[in-house]
């Protein structure tokens, strides 16, 4: 089994930033995809960002030139800092593992921007 926890949301003005934390215990193995997901109300969940055990990174269109996403594989955690954002930023962040075939996510982080 795999938990994970996830930090570093809140509110926060237009043109601010954020930097969200998810920290995976358990059952893990070198080899795995960890990023973010988010789902704003009434919507589908979409990719934020996602980063391999080699470090390949995939960004979803809305977070490319404004997030980063960042890994420490010895303690099994990945970062998002989220700089330049917006209102329609505002979701449910969702930190997800994929390991050994299978898809693990976190409880949610909600990020709200507004003024």
């Amino acid at each position: 089994q795999v938990q994970l926890v996830e930090s570093g949301g809140g509110l926060v003005q237009p043109g601010g930033s954020l930097r969200l934390s998810c920290a995976a215990s358990g059952s893990i193995f070198s080899i795995y995809v960890m990023g973010w997901y988010r789902q704003a109300p009434g919507k589908q969940r979409e990719l934020v960002a996602v980063l391999n055990s080699v470090g390949s990174t995939n960004y979803g269109d809305s977070a490319k030139g404004r997030f980063t996403i960042s890994r420490d594989n010895a303690k099994n955690t990945v970062w998002l800092q989220m700089d330049s954002l917006k209102p329609e930023d505002t979701a449910v962040y969702y930190c997800n593992m994929y390991l050994s075939g299978r898809s693990y996510w976190g409880q949610g982080t909600q990020v709200t921007v507004s003024s």
